[in-house]
């Protein structure tokens, strides 16, 4: 359900019909924690930000974070809630993000670090993994 009253930085179908290519939504159980997240860590430019949405932009890219409330009527929230953690298997990759100064800030803020910073020549990359407080897995790099 949907608490917020402001308004948005476009009408939602203007900004659904401007992406192209892939994105991501996610959901979270916290979305303050998100935007300190997303803001402070990763650096990305926040478009939206209420206390239902956050839309970012950064590294080329947009996505979204939804407060899990706004979907309390979609089949994905029971299934998102029932696992142990969210986003498991899966790496969320910002390629042009220094993986070093997003790991500085992550430990700032109290963020967990999964992996690195490291070169990872296999890749051609140096890269970390940061948990974020919903348990997403980040991973910022740049080229070696």
């Amino acid at each position: 359900m949907k608490k917020s009253n402001t308004v948005p930085f476009m009408p939602a179908p203007d900004y659904g019909r401007s992406l192209s290519g892939f994105s991501i939504n996610l959901l979270s159980t916290d979305l303050a924690k998100a935007l300190i997240f997303q803001r402070d860590v990763l650096q990305a430019e926040i478009l939206h930000q209420d206390e239902d949405l956050l839309i970012l932009r950064g590294y080329h890219s947009n996505w979204m974070v939804h407060a899990d409330h706004t979907y309390d009527k979609h089949p994905l929230l029971a299934d998102t809630q029932a696992q142990p953690r969210r986003g498991a298997g899966a790496e969320l990759r910002l390629h042009g993000c220094d993986p070093d100064a997003a790991a500085a800030r992550a430990r700032q803020h109290g963020f967990k670090l999964l992996d690195g910073p490291r070169d990872q020549p296999d890749h051609g990359l140096r890269e970390a993994h940061i948990i974020d407080a919903d348990g997403y897995v980040w991973v910022p790099d740049r080229p070696l």
